[in-house]
């Protein structure tokens, strides 16, 4: 797939590749969905990517969950940088597609332990046995958000050198 970029500064946007290598070793995903009333929810999440597809969970009976069964507009952003000159980001505009599929689930849980630390000390990789174990459970409890992107903006301020 590839990403549409929208940035004003395109000596800034990231190229596809680099957007998909930014939103692999990223960690967090704020998850913007929209409330009843019309007022942003704002979350941050755990992700994984499934090729170039941002995925994240969340109990199914969670507000980001009931707003997105509502309304499947979203915004997603990533971000990383302390100082301005190292400044990274992608944001996403999009809809989510919902995928209740207990089995689906579970392998995104799989997939998060792998990338955070859940369970134990570290990240790990569970066996099958041991991924139903720890949750089995939950997984029948939860949702899979795959973002379906329609616009992408980003930015890598490395490439101004510190300048604007």
């Amino acid at each position: 797939m590839r990403y549409r970029s929208f940035m004003a500064r395109k000596d800034i946007s990231m190229s596809d590749g680099e957007v998909t290598a930014f939103l692999n070793e990223a960690s967090i995903l704020q998850v913007a969905t929209i409330g009843k009333d019309g007022v942003p929810h704002l979350a941050p999440m755990w992700f994984v990517m499934d090729g170039d597809s941002i995925v994240f969970r969340s109990f199914t009976r969670s507000q980001k969950i009931v707003n997105l069964i509502r309304d499947p507009r979203l915004t997603v952003l990533a971000e990383d940088g302390d100082v301005y000159s190292e400044l990274r980001g992608v944001m996403i505009t999009g809809t989510a597609r919902l995928d209740d599929d207990p089995a689906y689930v579970l392998d995104i849980y799989g997939r998060l332990a792998a990338k955070y630390t859940i369970i134990g000390d570290a990240p790990t990789e569970l066996s099958a046995e041991e991924l139903e174990a720890a949750f089995g459970r939950a997984a029948s409890k939860n949702t899979a958000v795959i973002v379906e992107p329609l616009k992408v903006a980003s930015w890598d301020h490395r490439r101004i050198g510190g300048g604007y």
